[in-house]
């Protein structure tokens, strides 16, 4: 149980729902409630369905490329630290993608799919928690679930967007994402010593 929460957690802290909110309001500002609806379900499914790619050929696409799990796991590690130090010394992730919008009228995959939904970061923290040298077939299926759940999560925070930000604020949401981007700077060093680890144990 206390692994599903963590995992949750994490999860919850590079996807970062509530970042979205602001991005999603800015990206959708031009469309009807008819039209937001359908922008924020379609950029959920296909953010869920990028994430899933990942999941299934992500590490494929590394050991074809003879990366070792050490390597994978410290580089893995600095990316996700560089992510999160973006979060928390940058503008934030809510400002720096309402800046990608350029084209108001194909907003569902870029920047509300991509990058907003399923950032870099996620995208390199669903392949850490599926690695086949560290995690069972059924551990990363309940992983996958999890990411599932966050997604709906997030889609449902999509669709009361105008109440979320009404209740919350725009710099309430900034705050809380900074806070999530201290969660994965802690879990990006965590996977950079185990991977250091495991390389001078090996050597």
């Amino acid at each position: 149980m206390t692994e599903i929460i963590t995992k949750v957690l994490f999860l919850i802290a590079v996807i970062d729902p509530l970042g979205s909110v602001p991005v999603y309001l800015e990206a959708t500002k031009h469309f009807d409630k008819k039209h937001k609806t359908k922008i924020a379900v379609r950029a959920s499914i296909v953010a869920f369905l990028i994430l899933l790619f990942f999941i299934l050929v992500g590490q494929i696409i590394l050991e074809g490329m003879n990366v070792t799990l050490d390597a994978f796991q410290i580089s893995g590690g600095v990316i996700l630290f560089l992510f999160a130090l973006t979060m928390i010394f940058g503008e934030g992730k809510p400002e720096s993608e309402k800046h990608l919008i350029k084209d108001y009228k194909h907003v569902t995959i870029f920047p509300v799919a991509i990058p907003s939904i399923a950032s870099p970061g996620a995208i390199m923290a669903v392949v850490l928690l599926t690695d086949n040298h560290l995690y069972t077939i059924q551990q990363q299926a309940l992983t996958t679930f999890l990411v599932f759940i966050v997604i709906v999560l997030t889609m449902f925070l999509l669709l009361i967007a105008n109440l979320v930000q009404e209740r919350i604020g725009e710099y309430g949401i900034t705050v809380i994402s900074k806070i999530m981007g201290l969660i994965l700077a802690a879990y990006a060093v965590q996977s950079i010593l185990s991977g250091l680890k495991e390389f001078f144990m090996a050597g």
